[in-house]
């Protein structure tokens, strides 16, 4: 399977029956906005796949993806926000 193509978004609005053709034959785009990938047209047996696989999943691939973000003492950061709305 290759990489898929980049092209932007005027080129691929105007462009649009082709890469609706390589997306049938297997092809995945990718349709940037200014320089930066916005979106994506792929095959419909990669999208199935990926639900699929997705779906199977629920919250586990979170765990552990909040690790620090409290500080090293997440007792003290919740006290001070719970602070800052507390009576003055």
């Amino acid at each position: 399977m290759s990489a898929p193509t980049q092209y932007g978004f005027e080129q691929a609005r105007a462009q649009l029956p082709t890469l609706m053709a390589q997306a049938h034959a297997g092809q995945s785009s990718i349709i940037t906005k200014h320089g930066k990938p916005y979106a994506a047209i792929v095959p419909l047996a990669d999208l199935a796949q990926t639900r699929k696989r997705t779906s199977k999943q629920g919250v586990l691939p979170l765990l552990g993806s909040g690790k620090g973000l409290w500080g090293k003492k997440p007792a003290d950061t919740i006290a001070q926000l719970r602070d800052e709305w507390g009576p003055a």
